[in-house]
């Protein structure tokens, strides 16, 4: 593990799970990578890898590999999922990936690992579920409303909580868009086919 000096913006490094999609390996390979310290990578005091992005560049320049994510990426609906049931987290991700719009989709499995990763996404939408161990979609909301720099973000979160008992645990931000379980795969289609033309001034 590097014992460099640390990056201080978080855009400046990202946990395992973003590393691999950006370079399109497995979770095990990039720990690997970090082992063998061709990417320089550290903990944090909570146990917490953190890699940094300037080391996944030169890789991905050493290896020759042509990034379709760094390349195309403006021309993209960057999403952020964050559910932590496995199946309903894949099936959001496929669709993502046949949807009629162009979506570049990284899911995520906890509120822990997107507060890790979301200054170096810098996503367009975040769609995150409300019950989740740990960093839950309540505080993970909270958290990322209170900084400046998400101001953009559009919010989205899908849960199987009543009205009543979302309002019991704190209500959600102003302005966060709630999508019942299960999710109406046509509704989210349209709907980032509207974000999409908005970006776009249509």
């Amino acid at each position: 593990m590097s014992t460099q000096i640390k990056p201080e913006r978080p855009e400046d490094y990202c946990g395992t799970t973003y590393a691999a999609k950006l370079l399109g390996l497995s979770v095990g390979t990039i720990q690997t990578l970090v082992e063998k310290t061709e990417l320089l990578a550290w903990k944090t005091q909570g146990g917490h890898r953190r890699i940094s992005m300037q080391s996944i560049r030169e890789y991905q320049r050493r290896h020759n590999m042509t990034s379709v994510f760094t390349e195309n990426r403006h021309n993209l609906l960057k999403v952020l999922l964050v559910e932590d049931d496995e199946v309903t987290r894949e099936m959001m991700r496929d669709f993502c990936e046949r949807c009629d719009m162009p979506v570049d989709c990284t899911a995520m499995a906890s509120g822990l690992e997107a507060l890790i990763d979301i200054a170096s996404i810098m996503p367009d939408v975040l769609i995150a579920d409300l019950n989740m161990p740990g960093v839950d979609g309540f505080e993970l909301l909270r958290t990322l409303r209170q900084n400046p720099i998400f101001q953009r973000v559009t919010y989205l979160v899908i849960s199987a909580l009543t009205a009543e008992e979302i309002e019991t645990r704190g209500s959600l931000p102003e302005g966060t868009i709630f999508v019942p379980k299960p999710v109406n795969l046509q509704w989210l289609n349209g709907f980032f086919t509207a974000l999409m033309a908005g970006r776009h001034g249509g």
